[in-house]
């Protein structure tokens, strides 16, 4: 069974202790409802200061430890893991839970938008498995090419851009600059819907996770700005209405709660009557996150993201280098080499563990599981990284037989471990040619 399973069994199992009332935490940002381990503060060395001994003995220490792992094992709340198990258990009984979708993260995102509601909450889960069939996304994730992006941002700018403090992606659209007709001239909704759905797939599946290994804690969702300046009623055309609704009819019943806050500035007078509009087409949850500010928004803006993450055409003090601009540059920790390195790991590691389980479930497959649905594992969709690492911490008794992710990493860093005694040794042994060579050259001729 999954590791948050088991937790939950041998927790049920023990007597049950007097709580304190818990305050309600229902409007407070996603990442609240996981409370992550906190790793034992140390005093920071500059790798630079580090002798080369020091360096080969602070990867050996890492190698016997498990940060590694406590960084990302998360404590669930257990009045929510109680709701969690309740949807998952009507939807296994049904038949009506795809392994694919089968993750504990996912469900308490589609509870949390319908208010912890499980009828609602399933309907709108079964709403977005029905959709992702019909409209075939997975083969759009696989095959679609937006071969016009370029064009399209120079029309409509846009793109991801750092994160906030916390450490979430940063999004950003100059709403204001749109060239409508040169978008649609360049793309079509169609095209563009397609697009913002594999979008939306990469932020969850790698944007996320890659989020989560920079800050080291669990990240989930989005911080948005939305640079309305100029924008008023006459901009909202036949064409903009089309796009605006059809896009917050995805990310509301498909991809909920991953929006964290979006800050609308630069609102004027003709945005503030398109506004009360707009909000018309926006669930109450999702309005509940949305601050509309005029130009005086830096405060606010500056007390949510550092100012060297935000632009220096909105107040901030990043200048991209490259002439196309900060928003061209898709800017953030899933560019960064070394954490692409660690979740292309991470990700053929889960890959390979899925095709093992799934021989294991083949051979030992019989009726008696579905009178048992509680130990499936929760697959690694949405909150994949996290996922992935819950699982494969699990002992190798488990009914899957799983292998330890910590154990991969281990062996890594054993393997760099035996490196860098090779290298200590070819110093020892330059050090010594060195030593014969000052012998030499103070003798006398």
């Amino acid at each position: 069974m999954s590791s948050w399973f088991r937790s939950r069994t041998l927790s049920n199992s023990k007597k049950t202790q007097p709580t304190k009332e818990r305050i309600p935490s229902l409007n407070l940002p996603l990442e609240s409802h996981w409370h992550v381990l906190e790793v034992e503060k140390k005093k920071k060395r500059s790798l630079a200061k580090m002798s080369f001994k020091s360096v080969q003995e602070s990867l050996t220490k890492i190698s016997r430890s498990n940060t590694f792992k406590g960084i990302f094992q998360t404590i669930h709340d257990p009045k929510e893991e109680e709701v969690v198990q309740s949807i998952r258990d009507q939807l296994l009984l049904e038949g009506k839970l795809p392994e694919k979708y089968d993750d504990y993260h996912t469900l308490l995102r589609f509870l949390r938008m319908r208010a912890f509601n499980v009828p609602k909450a399933k309907e709108m889960f079964l709403n977005m498995v029905k959709w992702r069939e019909d409209f075939g996304v997975d083969a759009i994730v696989k095959d679609f090419r937006f071969e016009e992006l370029e064009t399209v941002k120079r029309c409509y700018p846009q793109g991801y851009h750092g994160v906030d403090r916390y450490g979430r992606p940063l999004y950003i659209e100059r709403i204001g600059l749109v060239d409508l007709n040169s978008f649609l001239h360049a793309t079509s909704i169609d095209r563009y819907i397609k697009y913002h759905i594999t979008e939306q797939e990469k932020t969850l599946n790698y944007r996320y996770p890659a989020c989560s290994l920079a800050a080291k804690k669990h990240i989930a969702s989005t911080t948005m700005i939305l640079d309305v300046k100029g924008v008023g009623l006459s901009n909202f055309s036949k064409p903009a209405r089309e796009l605006f609704v059809e896009i917050q009819k995805i990310d509301s019943n498909y991809y909920p709660e991953t929006l964290n806050q979006l800050f609308i500035i630069n609102a004027g007078s003709g945005f503030r009557a398109l506004w009360r509009v707009l909000k018309a087409f926006l669930e109450a949850r999702t309005l509940s996150k949305i601050q509309v500010l005029g130009t005086d928004y830096r405060a606010a803006l500056f007390e949510a993201i550092d100012p060297s993450n935000i632009p220096e055409f909105l107040g901030g003090t990043c200048a991209c280098s490259a002439s196309s601009g900060c928003l061209m540059q898709d800017k953030g920790p899933w560019t960064n080499p070394e954490i692409n390195h660690l979740l292309e790991e991470v990700f053929s590691k889960g890959k390979k563990f899925a095709e093992e389980a799934n021989k294991e479930t083949n051979v030992d497959a019989s009726s008696d599981r579905n009178n048992q649905p509680s130990d499936r594992h929760f697959s690694p969709n949405g909150e994949r990284m996290l996922t992935m690492i819950e699982r494969e911490s699990e002992t190798n008794d488990s009914k899957r037989g799983i292998s330890l992710k910590i154990n991969d990493l281990e062996g890594w860093l054993k393997d760099t471990n035996e490196i860098l005694q090779k290298l200590l040794l070819k110093q020892d042994e330059v050090s010594t040619l060195v030593e014969d060579l000052k012998k030499l050259t103070s003798e006398p001729m």
